[in-house]
């Protein structure tokens, strides 16, 4: 499974905080997914936005919550 995250250019973000979300998320996959090989990957682009790859409908709206969680942490 592979896992996408693009956070917008304009967005703010102090040093460290996309390398943090990575660990963050990779680390909440693995605990939700022990069965499944995931690679999380964290980077700037031109919009926010989350992409799946290779997972159940089922599986995509628990990465969805995961990120929102995250999220609300950070």
């Amino acid at each position: 499974m592979r896992i996408e995250v693009s956070i917008a250019k304009t967005t703010a973000l102090p040093n460290g905080a996309l390398e943090a979300l990575n660990n963050e998320l990779s680390r909440r996959i693995a605990e939700q997914f022990p069965a499944i090989d995931s690679q999380v990957s964290v980077r700037y682009a031109s919009g926010n936005q989350l992409s799946v790859f290779g997972a159940l409908k089922e599986d995509k709206d628990r990465i969805f919550d995961s990120r929102r969680c995250v999220r609300q942490t950070c």
